[in-house]
């Protein structure tokens, strides 16, 4: 494998930024490309585990799935948070991208990345994960933390939505392109997404509603090959397919797990509950629940009555592929939108923690519906953006 003009992939976030990058990273090492992979601390031991070498970028971030909400930061505290976070990117990406071909950011905290590539004379790639997350004149912006509410036309909020890029990263974004010799940039929004980013998204799940430049690969998906615990082959053989429920690295709500344990017990169902990084927990002991770690969704998702979960992108895609009815419980940013497609799809139903026993009851219902949307999800669009990724260096 060539090391000269190695691709370099980054990301900051939780197992759902990472996952996607994973999985174009493998990819491109199966098209003879050599990768480096920029993401937070914590994905180290898996990473290198698939044999894809990594640096690590900024802070670990498990901790902020079990931090309880605080006072709001002052704008003084945000300017700080702000620099000290691309003052970290700046850190390390260059040095990392030395001798790559080109440069892909996955997600929207890629602040410095860009401006990497302009030091460097190379390519550079954004790439989304939801539609959503574009400027469209189709949709309004997934509402930052904090947000009321998205009021007003599509293209006043996505205005709005570029002025808060602007306040937040574009003192501390320009301070460091100063201090490189890089002219300052007006629209901070505009220069990370680029006119021409890539969706990470399953066109079938999620596709982009037309206009602009944007081109749509398909989700990027890991393979995995991984054997269910013994543990859970024992209790998914010891009766009906269970129930699932999973929150991945989100904070679930106060007295969730007892309300999704109850809603699988009114139904006469068991549960599998995966624990996650907030350590969510069966309430009780009962022999009706297993409570799990890290497990292969891919299997157990074919093999369970309903998966209810937050609606990330990664796990909306992976019960989709599984053709098993989904229960979205969401919580921010894109899983709202994630919520409302398994809705107009007909493959699930949005809830909320109070209202999971009925909710429950209607997607159990729709599993005819969603094992045939199944045949419609597309496996391979990591493939498709790494052969991308080699025609864009010439290859």
């Amino acid at each position: 494998m060539n090391t000269a003009g190695a691709i370099l992939l980054s990301t900051i976030g939780s197992r759902g930024d990472v996952q996607p990058i994973a999985a174009l990273a493998l990819s491109l090492k199966e098209l003879g490309t050599d990768v480096r992979v920029c993401a937070p601390p914590d994905f180290r031991d898996w990473l290198e585990s698939l044999d894809i070498p990594f640096i690590p970028l900024g802070p670990e971030v498990r901790g902020t799935a079990k931090a309880r909400p605080t006072a709001k930061p002052t704008p003084e505290q945000m300017l700080q948070i702000a620099a000290a976070t691309v003052a970290a990117q700046f850190a390390v990406l260059p040095d990392a991208a030395e001798g790559c071909a080109a440069l892909v950011g996955g997600g929207a905290l890629q602040i410095a990345l860009r401006s990497v590539a302009e030091l460097r004379g190379i390519p550079y790639v954004y790439a989304a994960y939801c539609p959503v997350t574009l400027p469209s004149a189709h949709h309004a912006p997934p509402a930052w933390r904090g947000d009321a509410g998205n009021d007003g036309t599509p293209e006043d909020l996505w205005t709005a939505d570029a002025r808060r890029w602007n306040a937040s990263w574009g003192v501390a974004l320009n301070a460091q392109r100063a201090s490189a010799g890089l002219p300052p940039v007006a629209d901070v929004r505009g220069h990370i997404f680029t006119g021409a980013p890539w969706l990470a998204a399953d066109p079938a799940l999620a596709p982009w509603p037309g206009g602009g430049d944007v081109v749509q690969t398909g989700a990027w998906i890991l393979p995995d090959e991984r054997p269910l615990p013994p543990e859970l082959e024992r209790f998914l053989a010891a009766g009906d397919p269970p129930v699932y429920f999973g929150f991945g690295s989100v904070r679930a709500p106060d007295g969730l797990a007892a309300a999704m344990v109850a809603a699988a017990r009114a139904h006469g169902r068991r549960a599998v509950v995966l624990r996650g990084w907030t350590d969510l927990a069966s309430p009780d002991d009962g022999p009706d629940c297993l409570s799990l770690g890290e497990v292969n969704q891919q299997a157990l998702f074919r093999r369970v009555a309903a998966v209810v979960h937050h609606g990330g992108a990664g796990t909306t895609t992976a019960a989709a592929r599984a053709g098993t009815p989904q229960v979205v419980v969401p919580q921010h940013y894109d899983q709202h939108y994630f919520a409302r497609r398994v809705e107009d799809l007909g493959i699930g139903v949005t809830a909320t923690p109070d209202d999971l026993t009925e909710a429950l009851a209607h997607a159990l219902t729709r599993a005819p519906q969603a094992a045939a949307f199944a045949r419609n999800v597309r496996t391979n669009g990591a493939q498709s953006a790494a052969r991308r990724l080699l025609t864009l260096t010439g290859r």
